[in-house]
């Protein structure tokens, strides 16, 4: 075989002049690499024909002439760039254009193979730990690209290959093979980018995706092992048959988080936000979070039950703080957020808290923080909630940064197995959806997953962009530790029961490789069982310190509770600073073109400014968002359509309409203002309210707020209400001041666009944890928002906000009602009939109260009173009698509501006053009849029905 020409040297005279003929040898015995050697001088020919031999200027000038281009390494094949490898015919030396052509397609054919390698030797990965193994697809075996034996010590370019330029075909295999399917497993050509994927080829390539370990990391991450196998089986010797779902089979999961943490300290990365649900948790909680072994062993003990009644959650929900200092130095915050048993909805909640923290560090490039979420494979494949959170991570309101995702395959969902849980070849092909690469693991191979951890952090410190771990393992005990698995899965676990620990089949590996010693070994397992041992006679002791832990930090000073007379605050605003507020957000840049109704709308909030119009709901939100910014304040407002808002009332976001440029007024107010970000968010509930949600929890001092398209959609992200906002400060102590928006009345727009069902709110409610208001004029709205912020007591707020009251000519205020006071949870019959004469007291909540006060008013009758419950949570006990006490007693009240029955506030308002408002008046409904839908889709029926309940509430008794 011909080795190549060097044409610094020998191929080259003085003058620069090739002294290479084409003889007939060369033809002969042109190889790929000599292919190279020819390449470079048609390269140089098409720069300066002088620059090579006569023979070889004749032999190029057959062929049509290009510019001269420089070859790239790893763009992949060149052989068909010039067109000297496709020449024209006749040609005058036919035997090395033969020649010339075989050697091309054996080495375009080389080049197929390597490509789909990248493509699909993940597939021949030995990635089970359980040895169970795929068949090899066709396109991986050489004799699919007509190689036979006698080319397999044919020397190649590997030029676009990682590692030396030029290897055998039997060599270039081999290094496939290591590469792509010993341990790890890696999909990456779905990334469009041509960066992307040459970072991540010679990333794994030129090292054939192997880390070996040498004693230093050998010994900690035996320490780690050690650790997380002893912790098991302490648990399970000293508290049998308790849960603990337990990490068994997974522990390597010990030192990747290990490696993760330290390699994000070395890159600057200052705090973790973890999110994981109940697998492992509790080994995860005192081997990487730093909780003492004694806590939780004092948490199976469970010796003080009255300490725990009717609040508290068991101890694999539980969520940590701690700090972590690094090998490098680098101080590193760790926070495991608190978790239900519902998986994978922490996922949006530990971003949004992420997000809130970059956003308050002023870290706009999000490379201060990241996230680190650690999934079940069932669950990644099964839940939407996990599709929605991946959507998120590239958009410019939820981006923070790039989250590591780890998923802990325990190749079985409960009792399910792959087959019967997902259609996909792996759990993680959701990912796929993003330009991210999805690493497949051998969970028994700590060397393969250290390299993974290192490859996705230097990735997601590179690129700012998620990346998937797909850690294989195997789960060595059922579901929990009273489930016995081989019920139905018995073939899977007699293997299993055969396999030795994570721990010990490392350490047997490293004892041949003498990395480590017997005698370490041992000394490590013995400092562990010590610990734990003086772990637990610890916490047996009978004066153990009782105590729960308060939100510190950045929540010192707000809390929760029950709400005290000293949350009662003013929440108004000077006159002439309103004025001048509103008048800040119509004015627009040099050369901005706002749409002609946008105009309008700035005229018209230029009258109100100036007194000569009322104030509308919209108008109303912008000076409640206006006025805390210039006090500093945080805004974060989010949902589909918030920077217009859906019925076109919000307009914060304004477009020009000839550039499509943007201007946000509220973020140009004042001088060091607070923050604003108005954000349409993607067409997702769930993900989206918990990302809010979590955002929420780390910005107290801000005004949060999640806006539904319609109130009606809102049961899409029923989890997140369930399990975070309404019972967060009961199972976990945790505070949040989130706000939803909720759009809500039933205005003929059937059934799912009428009910926003508070009904459900109303039922969840409970020890002061949420509070529920239905705001009927926009100053109330205006001290609604103003009030969540600036008192202390923090509580989710839900507000059914309006709909066709945005421009109702009844539900306006005067600049004067913003100027003092606060909000009202009651308003009394506002108008001057005598209540001596009231024959009847309508009582009500939201937009119907419009509809029968102009029934009123058209009757002129002034026996009937209409007393309006602004919140509805925590009752206002005190507020509503003062505004009932005016009245006879005996005076029959009537709830209205436009809901069916079993919706809407009736029951609630029926059981919590017993039939009977404060022993003094009787109470009775009005409302539709019970029903399965919340409205009809009939327009016409829908006005029928509203005419009887308008009637029915001014029906005269006597």
């Amino acid at each position: 075989m011909l080795d190549k020409p060097d044409p610094a040297s020998s191929y080259h005279d003085g003058n620069g002049q090739s002294d290479v003929s084409l003889p007939d040898d060369l033809i002969n015995e042109l190889s790929s690499e000599s292919l190279n050697f020819v390449e470079d001088l048609y390269t140089s020919y098409l720069e300066s024909p002088s620059s090579v031999s006569e023979e070889w200027r004749n032999y190029f000038a057959r062929f049509p002439q290009k510019s001269a281009r420089k070859r790239k390494p790893g763009f992949g094949p060149t052989f068909k760039r010039h067109s000297m490898f496709n020449p024209p015919s006749p040609v005058r030396n036919e035997a090395v254009d033969r020649q010339t052509m075989k050697i091309a397609d054996r080495q375009e054919r080389l080049d197929q193979l390597i490509r789909n390698y990248r493509v699909r030797g993940h597939i021949l990965a030995s990635l089970d730990p359980l040895g169970k193994k795929r068949a090899t697809p066709a396109e991986l075996m050489p004799e699919f690209y007509d190689f036979s034996e006698r080319d397999y010590d044919r020397v190649f370019s590997t030029s676009t290959f990682g590692g030396p330029k030029q290897r055998t075909l039997r060599e270039m295999i081999q290094w496939l093979k290591n590469t792509y399917c010993r341990s790890i497993g890696a999909q990456f050509m779905h990334i469009d980018s041509l960066r992307v994927r040459e970072w991540l080829q010679t990333r794994m390539e030129s090292t054939a995706n192997f880390l070996k370990f040498e004693r230093p990391e050998a010994l900690r991450i035996l320490r780690r092992l050690t650790d997380a196998v002893g912790f098991e089986e302490f648990i399970q010797k000293k508290y049998v048959g308790l849960k603990s779902f337990s990490l068994e089979g997974a522990e390597s999961l010990i030192p990747l988080l290990d490696l993760a943490i330290e390699k994000a300290g070395e890159q600057g990365v200052d705090e973790i936000v973890f999110g994981m649900a109940h697998r492992g948790r509790l080994n995860v909680l005192t081997n990487i979070m730093g909780k003492k072994p004694r806590e939780i062993f004092r948490e199976y003990e469970d010796s003080v039950p009255e300490m725990s009644v009717g609040r508290g959650d068991v101890k694999y929900h539980l969520g940590y703080s701690s700090d972590w200092m690094t090998e490098s130095g680098h101080n590193v915050h760790l926070t495991l957020c608190f978790n239900p048993s519902h998986l994978e909805f922490v996922n949006p909640v530990a971003m949004g808290r992420m997000r809130a923290k970059q956003d308050r560090w002023h870290n706009i490039d999000r490379t201060k923080g990241m996230v680190l979420l650690i999934h079940g494979d069932a669950a990644f494949a099964g839940e939407g909630v996990v599709q929605e959170s991946l959507n998120l991570s590239e958009l410019r309101g939820y981006r923070t940064g790039g989250t590591i995702h780890v998923v802990v395959n325990n190749q079985i969902g409960f009792t399910t197995d792959p087959a019967q849980s997902r259609s996909s070849t792996y759990a993680t092909d959701v990912a796929k959806m993003l330009q991210i690469p999805i690493f497949h693991v051998n969970g028994e191979d700590p060397e393969a997953v250290a390299q993974v951890v290192r490859l996705a952090m230097d990735f997601r410190k590179e690129f700012h962009r998620d990346v998937v771990i797909d850690m294989y393992c195997y789960r060595r005990r059922g579901h929990n530790e009273g489930d016995e698995p081989s019920f139905t899965q018995p073939l899977m676990y007699d293997v299993i029961d055969k396999r030795p620990s994570v721990r010990d089949s490392f350490l047997q590996r490293m004892l041949e490789r003498k990395s480590v010693t017997e005698e370490d070994a041992d000394r490590l397992q013995e400092e562990s069982v010590s610990h734990l041992e003086a772990e637990l006679a610890a916490a047996r002791v009978e004066n153990y310190p009782h105590k729960v832990e308060l939100p510190g930090g950045i929540w010192t000073g707000y809390r929760g509770g029950k709400e005290l007379p000293a949350d009662q605050i003013d929440t108004g605003v000077p006159e002439e600073s309103l004025s001048n507020l509103l008048l800040k957000q119509t004015e627009l840049p040099d050369g901005f073109t706002p749409h002609k109704k946008i105009k309008r709308l700035l005229q018209i909030r230029k009258d109100m400014a100036a007194g000569e119009r009322k104030l509308d709901w919209g108008t109303a939100e912008a000076l409640a968002f206006a006025s805390l910014l210039t006090e500093g304040y945080r805004i974060r407002v989010s949902g589909q359509d918030a920077q217009r808002g859906t019925f076109s009332h919000r307009h914060a976001v304004l477009h020009d309409v000839k550039t499509g440029k943007k201007y946000t007024p509220l973020k140009h107010l004042v001088s060091g203002q607070g923050t604003v970000e108005i954000v349409n968010s993607p067409l997702s509930e769930a993900g989206v309210l918990g990302f809010d949600y979590g955002y929420s929890l780390d910005c107290p001092d801000g005004l949060i707020i999640w806006e539904a398209q319609f109130g009606d959609f809102v049961n899409a992200a029923q989890v997140i209400i369930d399990q975070f906002i309404v019972s967060a400060e009961d199972k976990w102590q945790r505070y949040s001041g989130m706000v939803m928006l909720l759009p809500h009345g039933f205005e003929g727009q059937g059934p799912e666009h009428s009910s926003a069902r508070f009904e459900r709110f109303l039922q969840l409610a409970a020890e002061s944890n949420i509070q529920i208001a239905v705001p009927t004029t926009p100053d109330q709205f205006f001290h609604l928002l103003r009030r969540q912020v600036i008192r202390k007591w923090r509580k989710p707020l839900i507000v059914m906000t309006p709909k066709s009251l945005l421009r109702h000519r009844d539900a306006v205020s005067s600049f004067s009602s913003l100027t003092s006071g606060s909000f009202m949870k009651v308003i009394g019959d506002t108008s001057d009939l005598n209540p001596q004469k009231v024959k009847r007291i309508l009582l009500c909540t939201g937009k119907i109260y419009y509809d029968l006060n102009e029934r009123r008013r058209q009757t002129e009758r002034d026996d009937v009173a209409v007393v309006r419950i602004e919140q509805l949570y925590p009752v206002p006990h005190e507020d509503l009698e003062a505004a009932l006490a005016p009245y006879p007693e005996g005076t029959p009240v009537y709830w209205v509501q436009e809901e069916p029955e079993n919706m809407g506030a009736w029951r609630f308002i029926y059981c919590r006053f017993k039939g009977n408002l404060f022993g003094r008046h009787p109470l009775h409904g009005v409302y539709r009849p019970a029903s399965a839908s919340p409205a009809t889709g009939s327009g016409r029926s829908h006005q029928f029905e509203q005419e009887m309940l308008i009637n029915e509430s001014f029906r005269d008794d006597s």
